[in-house]
């Protein structure tokens, strides 16, 4: 809900989307999958409804990375090979960008160039309360080659990365030294931890399950995967083991 910046003169509400050109980076992108995803479920908006524009955001020419095999309604153009998504947006060419993070124009405070939501944070939070989605964005992924020859590899990693955050969360409840220049950071933690649990950035299969289910989802009915993956399938069987214990 912080990824969707639009042209305020012209755009007031998700409906107001209907219709109009929204430039992207890239199509496939993670942030924009679940933008879509609610778009669609809470407001209406389908891919097809809209004519996606897509570019580097500062630099033009960006690329698609992978190859698309999209529904014959969904239309994807190419931005003009001198502009970028944020120039687009800036002189009133696109209507809206979404995106992992903001344009420039945003950053510059462009009069007409602000949030599709007025308060995005509180509009996330009440989708959170009532979906309990929080939006996987990135993954880690460990090479097959790598764990044929060692198969203690996956569960291992896994560990060390929970090790980890189990420090970093530690380091970062320690208000008496704050590790982060940012003021209010325990109300924010415990903010997060009020809405989401104790466990708020959860890693590995099963407290993800759903998660990673409707993404899969989405992400083959947008044409984006051949086929329908299961969330079992992305992870090796050792670590899915580690769960059952």
């Amino acid at each position: 809900h912080t990824s969707v910046y639009v042209r305020t003169d012209r755009i007031k509400s998700p409906a107001d989307l209907r219709g109009r050109r929204v430039g992207v980076p890239e199509y496939q992108l993670t942030a924009n999958i679940w933008v879509r995803l609610f778009l669609e479920e809470d407001y209406g908006i389908r891919p097809a409804d809209v004519t996606w524009v897509r570019g580097g955001y500062e630099h033009p020419g960006r690329i698609e990375k992978i190859s698309l095999n999209l529904p014959p309604d969904v239309v994807v153009e190419n931005a003009r090979a001198d502009a970028t998504i944020s120039d687009l947006l800036a002189s009133g060419e696109i209507d809206a960008v979404i995106g992992p993070r903001a344009p420039s124009c945003f950053d510059r405070g462009h009069p007409n160039v602000g949030y599709l939501f007025a308060d995005p944070q509180a509009t996330a939070t009440e989708w959170y309360r009532r979906t309990r989605l929080f939006p996987i964005m990135h993954t880690l992924g460990i090479r097959r080659t790598l764990v044929e020859k060692h198969p203690w590899l996956p569960v291992a990693v896994y560990k060390a990365f929970e090790r980890s955050k189990t420090v970093a969360l530690a380091k970062l409840s320690d208000t008496s030294a704050t590790k982060v220049t940012l003021p209010f950071v325990e109300e924010q933690l415990g903010a997060a931890r009020r809405l989401m649990g104790e466990d708020f950035w959860s890693y590995g299969l099963e407290p993800n399950r759903e998660v990673l289910r409707r993404f899969l989802e989405r992400h083959h009915a947008e044409g984006l995967s051949s086929r329908l993956l299961s969330p079992e399938e992305l992870f090796h069987p050792s670590a899915l083991e580690l769960h059952k214990i």
